[in-house]
C-alpha cells in the first residue's frame, strides 16, 4: 500500500447534504421563482438611487413580521409609532425583532467564520438590557434549563410544543450547522437559509425567543450568500402573511426529516421570500410616487 499522500484533484470531495436538498422535487422551481423575483426587484428604478431608505423600510416591516410570529401581532404603524418596547411580554418581543434586525447586518462577516458565535450574539440582542443579567442569555441551553418563546408570555402551538431535543444533541447539531455553513455549499441560498432557519426553530437552542432568532439567522443566510445584499427581501414579511398555522404547518413538515418534508419547508421560505420581494416592491412603488 502506498504511503503517498492522495493527489487533492482525485481525494474525494467532503458530502454536500445541502446541494442533494436543493434537487428534491419542487425545489429548483421555488429557487429559480425566487431568484427571478428578487432579481425583478432589484431592477426597480428606486434602487439605483433610494435603496437605502428600501432597505431601512424592510426591516422594520421584517421586524413586525417576526415579532408576529412570536406572538405580538402589532400594526406596523404601532412599532414605528413606539419607542418604550421595555413593559409588558408583547413590547418586549417587538423590541426584540427591531434589535435583532439592526443587529443583522453587522454580523456577516462573523457568520461565515463562526455561526454559533452570530447565534450566542443574537440571543443576548434579543434578551437586551431587561434579561441581560440572567446567566443563561448569550449561551446555548444547559440540560434541564427551560425554553420559553417570550418570557412573560403564554405562547403554545407546534412551535413550542414540538419535542426538545435534549443539550448534547443541540450541541452536537449546531456543530454540525457551523460546519455545513463554514465548509461552503453548492446548494443556492434558499436551501442553505431554510435549513438555517428550520434546524434552529427544531432545536430552540436557547432559554427564549428562538424564533426571533432563527428567524434572524435566516435573514443573515439571505444577505451572506449574496442573493439579497441590501436586505430588501424580509422574509419575515412573508412568513407572517402566509400566517402562523402555516408556518407550523411548514415546520412540522422540516420535524418529520423525510425528503418531502424538507421539499415543503423549503417551498414555503421560498414563497415568504416572494411575499417579501412583494412588499419591497410595493414600497418601491410608494416612493416612486412620493407617497413614503
Amino acid at each position: 500500500m502506498s504511503t503517498t499522500a492522495p493527489d487533492a484533484a482525485s481525494a474525494p470531495r467532503p458530502e454536500d447534504p445541502l446541494a442533494a436538498l436543493a434537487s428534491l422535487p419542487g425545489v429548483p422551481e421555488a429557487v429559480d421563482s425566487v431568484r427571478r423575483a428578487v432579481d425583478r426587484v432589484y431592477g426597480h428604478r428606486v434602487m439605483r438611487r433610494r435603496s437605502n431608505e428600501v432597505t431601512s423600510e424592510a426591516a422594520l416591516r421584517a421586524a413586525r413580521g417576526s415579532a408576529a410570529l412570536s406572538g405580538a401581532d402589532w400594526a406596523l404603524e404601532e412599532v414605528r409609532r413606539r419607542s418604550d418596547f421595555g413593559a409588558e411580554a408583547q413590547a418586549r418581543t417587538v423590541g426584540a425583532a427591531l434589535r435583532l434586525t439592526a443587529e443583522a447586518g453587522q454580523l456577516l462577516s462573523i457568520w461565515r467564520q463562526s455561526p454559533v458565535r452570530v447565534l450566542a450574539r443574537l440571543h443576548l440582542v434579543a434578551a437586551g438590557r431587561v434579561d441581560a443579567s440572567d446567566e443563561a442569555v448569550g449561551r446555548p441551553r444547559l440540560a434541564g434549563e427551560p425554553v420559553v418563546e417570550t418570557p412573560g408570555a403564554d405562547l403554545r402551538g407546534p412551535l413550542t410544543e414540538a419535542r426538545l431535543p435534549g443539550a448534547d444533541e443541540v450541541a452536537g447539531r449546531l456543530e454540525g450547522l457551523s460546519r455545513l455553513v463554514i465548509g461552503g455549499t453548492a446548494a443556492p441560498a434558499l436551501v442553505t437559509a431554510a435549513v438555517v432557519h428550520g434546524e434552529l426553530l427544531a432545536l430552540r437552542p436557547f432559554g427564549s425567543y428562538n424564533g426571533l432568532v432563527a428567524r434572524a439567522a435566516e435573514r443573515i443566510a439571505l444577505v451572506g450568500s449574496g442573493l439579497d445584499p441590501k436586505a430588501i427581501c424580509p422574509a419575515e414579511v412573508g412568513h407572517a402573511e402566509l400566517g402562523r398555522a402555516a408556518y407550523a404547518a411548514a415546520f412540522e413538515s422540516y420535524l418529520s426529516a423525510t425528503p418531502e418534508g424538507m421539499a415543503m419547508w423549503i417551498a414555503h421560505c421560498g414563497r415568504a421570500v416572494e411575499l417579501g420581494v412583494r412588499e419591497s416592491t410595493a414600497v418601491c412603488e410608494a416612493l416612486q410616487r412620493g407617497a413614503a
